[in-house]
């Protein structure tokens, strides 16, 4: 079994936006992913979205999008990004989600050998919050990652391997620790898969590791709208 993540698909499928004008690298992008998608990925595989996956802003119109990544092979996870705001309801995301698809909220889930938590987090600061309102999302946001880690912590058997999906980065530009990251430590995650960014000129890189923790940035149009692998049993 092998685990796969890409991040930031925005899709629209039945209202389409033309995501070119953000950069060559956007055109025909999504046929890019899904022929990547359908060259690597087994129905036995794992899939992992981190967040930002329709541009729609009711649930309604992202069904189609949920639908399109349904029919995808494979087991697909995704958590919530900064641009779903279509995501209200967990009961009702759930309600509709079919052929081994699965929305973390606040909890995990287990899939063979893999126990896969997340969540959406926040902007983490370099020197200080910018607003009382800022540091208050990010408090809530820390809580939330605990809640989750506290749910895979109790699917874990011995052997197991635990990835965790967070849209915004975990780390600041100085990979300085902070909430989130003393929270992967002492939870013992092995790797971390996150999205957000579509730049790392600034100082990011797609790949490192710090504690012993894997962390993987993957925005697809910084890993060329191609799958990347993260761990396989």
């Amino acid at each position: 079994m092998k685990v796969f993540a890409i991040s930031d698909l925005h899709l629209s499928i039945n209202n389409p936006k033309p995501m070119d004008i953000f950069g060559p690298v956007w055109d025909g992008y999504l046929e890019a992913i899904e022929a990547s998608w359908n060259k690597k990925v087994s129905d036995d595989d794992i899939v992992l979205i981190a967040g930002d996956l329709s541009w729609a802003m009711k649930y309604e119109d992202a069904m189609p999008d949920l639908e399109y990544i349904s029919r995808l092979k494979g087991h697909k996870v995704f958590i919530k990004g900064n641009h779903d705001y279509w995501w209200n309801s967990i009961s009702e995301i759930r309600s509709n989600l079919t052929n081994k698809t699965y929305a973390i909220q606040n909890d995990a889930v287990k899939i063979g050998k893999f126990v896969i938590a997340g969540s959406r987090g926040w902007t983490v600061p370099d020197n200080g919050f910018k607003s009382e309102q800022d540091e208050k999302i990010y408090r809530r946001e820390v809580l939330r990652m605990e809640l989750s880690l506290k749910s895979m912590q109790a699917l874990r058997e011995e052997g197991d391997v635990s990835i965790v999906m967070m849209h915004y980065p975990p780390l600041n530009i100085k990979r300085q620790k902070n909430e989130f990251s003393e929270l992967f430590t002492k939870f013992g995650v092995d790797a971390v898969v996150y999205g957000h960014l579509h730049s790392y000129d600034n100082g990011y890189k797609l790949n490192f590791t710090k504690n012993k923790i894997k962390y993987h940035l993957t925005s697809c149009d910084l890993v060329k709208n191609k799958l990347v692998k993260i761990a396989e049993i």
